[in-house]
């Protein structure tokens, strides 16, 4: 297993530690969201699933910031 990593170089644990720092961004996002919105389906969803982010920003873009009154 070391040795695969290793052959595939710096450039794969540089792409895994991005796309790990993206997803922990959208899912924060869209867990905080949903959790304000009383969605526990969605906030659910969003925990368990790993989507790179996918399905957070579709929660995001379906269900916009509800306005203060």
């Amino acid at each position: 297993m070391l040795e695969t990593l290793a052959l595939l170089g710096t450039g794969f644990l540089a792409l895994i530690i991005v796309l790990s720092i993206w997803e922990a961004i959208w899912k924060g996002f869209g867990m905080w969201r949903s959790a304000r919105n009383g969605h526990l389906v969605w906030f659910v969803c969003i925990l368990v699933l790993n989507t790179i982010g996918i399905l957070p920003i579709i929660y995001l873009l379906l269900h916009p910031k509800k306005k203060r009154k």
